[in-house]
């Protein structure tokens, strides 16, 4: 497979294993942060983790937007369409994602409620166009890879003059949200999570560009290197981190020169800009409140703005107590350290969004890590 067997090379990897385990003398610890769900995926899938000397630990960050997004959000949108004559259309993670009293946008569906899974902020646009009787809301979620797609629906809506359609905006931003882990684990110092350098997101990169986190290197004294997905991205990556870490260098350095460059996609900033203005703040699933860290719509998009057009107010929920998706978001536990991991809470029965999504940390556990091998280990003993 061009363009992708040379990343996933056997011997290569062995070989960036053997400098990794040579170069990571400086210290007993050194805490890798990957901020992308892709990231977390790539690495349960491939075994990164084994390749690793035991004193390198990857701990899982925010990197996922289904994961991130609050309880409170869902709960808004399944109140809107159970209460409304309209239709919602959103991505198919965000169908599953529990919220409060157990619900979730698929038992909407399943209550009569007009939801509809779809690949694209297009799609939802094309089902206003087709049906001007009927009123299309676009549950839009992510980071700034969808953002785009979502502005330029919003601003093809508006050159339509569709008046039939609207967006719930939910896209939030990488950069304020890597600068609360780092700042949270600064000042917690070695006895928190420590985070001692960053695996930079690879998609987003492509779109903000790696000089969106020159700001946040430069204030928490930490490195970030922006990865590619394959193993070897993620083997050079870390190499790269401890290399300046080593050194006591906190530069932002770009692995995936294959794809992303210092500017990022012009054209894709200047239709965020003018489609979407960064809210005052913006609750993220287990960080809390952060400040410029989400997009709402611009006034002039106003029209086309579901939170406007039907009056959506914030509400505020609590997490499942026995899930620990919050303190996973936040890098203090790993999958294995929730109680319900792969007994209560599955993909098949999430009770948290990090086993819903496909970018999140406990699916990626789950499906690619040895917990399954054991759980069929332990089945085969008890059956002999």
């Amino acid at each position: 497979m061009k363009h992708a067997d040379e990343y996933r090379d056997p011997a290569l990897a062995l070989l960036l294993a053997d400098k990794i385990a040579r170069a990571a003398y400086a210290r007993p610890q050194y805490r890798l942060m990957e901020f992308c769900g892709g990231h977390t995926h790539a690495i349960s899938r491939y075994g990164i983790a084994d390749l690793l000397p035991a004193n390198v630990n990857m701990i899982h960050g925010p990197g996922c937007p289904v994961c991130v997004l609050p309880i409170g959000r869902i709960d808004n949108a399944i109140e809107l369409v159970l209460q409304h004559p309209l239709t919602l259309c959103t991505y198919a993670d965000t169908l599953r994602v529990p919220a409060s009293d157990r619900l979730s946008l698929m038992q909407a569906k399943a209550r009569g409620a007009d939801v509809r899974m779809v690949y694209s902020a297009a799609d939802a646009l094309r089902l206003a166009q087709e049906d001007p009787a009927r009123e299309i809301v676009f549950f839009a979620i992510g980071f700034e890879t969808t953002a785009p797609s979502t502005a330029l629906a919003i601003r093809a809506a508006d050159r339509l003059r569709l008046p039939n359609f609207s967006v719930f905006c939910n896209h939030v931003l990488t950069p304020p949200a890597m600068s609360a882990i780092l700042g949270s684990t600064q000042a917690q110092g070695s006895g928190g999570a420590g985070i001692d350098g960053v695996v930079g997101p690879g998609h987003v990169s492509c779109v903000i560009g790696s000089r969106a986190y020159e700001p946040v290197a430069e204030e928490y004294c930490r490195p970030v290197v922006i990865a590619g997905f394959e193993p070897l991205d993620l083997m050079q990556t870390v190499l790269m981190l401890i290399h300046q870490i080593n050194r006591n260098r906190h530069e932002v350095e770009n692995e995936y020169t294959r794809a992303v460059t210092r500017e990022g996609n012009a054209m894709a900033q200047e239709l965020m800009e003018e489609v979407f203005v960064l809210r005052d703040s913006f609750e993220w699933r287990g960080l809390g409140e952060i400040a410029d860290s989400a997009y709402g719509i611009r006034q002039k998009y106003a029209r086309f703005d579901a939170e406007r057009r039907y009056g959506i107010a914030r509400r505020r929920a609590s997490d499942n107590k026995a899930c620990e998706c919050g303190a996973i978001l936040r890098g203090e536990k790993k999958p294995a350290d929730c109680r319900v991991f792969g007994t209560a809470c599955t993909p098949d029965n999430p009770l948290g969004a990090c086993m819903v999504s496909s970018e999140g940390a406990c699916a990626a556990h789950y499906s690619y890590g040895r917990f399954r091998a054991s759980a069929a280990a332990q089945t085969a003993g008890l059956a002999l």
